[in-house]
């Protein structure tokens, strides 16, 4: 039967543990989950563009703040930089204010300047570090032609090999090489990219090999001086 179709890997949900009594209410309470508010406050208005700077230099146009508000609906609606772009400005039209959205270009480069949006601290303390590597598939002009007219592409990959904290799930180094190069060869350059200290590391049978010669050479080296 076609229901039956793939009925194994089908999210079902499950059955209600309460009985409803008044389903007027209930469904109208459904219908107020889709509901959408939005305004701006005077507040949020006054800081929306940078005071003028005293010093030489470039102006920015848009505050901290306003670039915040525009990732975070970006965010929350799960829109790229333009439809954010779009979206601010229908809200702006709609509500009548008068300040104007950032621009895609703007909130791209902002992005990346706020003191919101950091670099991860590393883990206190000596790491036990997990090592593995998963495969990414280069998406490209012959995977088109693949697709619109059956014509044979070659596959393009790439390896991402990650050095990640097994307590707090961090990822403390990494590297993207060609699928031609093995696992093991990235050992020494994940291990040199971490600054703390390595009390323990975890990987497979190729790679635990190569980390074990490494460190008996070093080990030989230091007899040695």
């Amino acid at each position: 039967m076609p229901n039956k179709h793939n009925a194994d890997r089908r999210h079902h949900s499950g059955k209600m543990k309460f009985k409803v009594r008044n389903w007027a209410s209930y469904k109208a309470g459904l219908r107020r989950r889709g509901s959408l508010t939005l305004w701006v406050t005077d507040e949020a208005i006054a800081k929306w563009q940078v005071p003028p700077r005293q010093s030489p230099g470039g102006q920015a146009h848009y505050s901290d703040m306003a670039i915040e508000t525009a990732l975070m609906l970006r965010l929350m609606f799960h829109l790229p930089l333009r439809q954010t772009e779009g979206f601010m400005e229908s809200i702006f039209a709609l509500l009548g204010v008068t300040v104007s959205a950032p621009d895609h270009s703007t909130l791209s480069r902002r992005a990346t300047t706020l003191p919101s949006v950091s670099l991860g601290r590393m883990p206190d303390g000596p790491l036990h570090v997990l090592i593995d590597s998963t495969g990414l598939k280069v998406y490209g002009a012959g995977e088109w032609l693949q697709e619109k007219h059956g014509a044979r592409a070659r596959r393009s990959w790439r390896k991402l090999h990650l050095a990640v904290d097994a307590a707090s799930g961090m990822i403390v180094a990494q590297t993207l090489t060609e699928k031609e190069i093995g696992d093991p060869s990235q050992v020494g350059p994940l291990l040199d990219q971490i600054q703390g200290d390595v009390e323990q590391v975890t990987a497979d049978g190729a790679m635990m090999e190569r980390l074990l010669t490494r460190r008996w050479r070093s080990m030989a080296r230091t007899s040695g001086s």
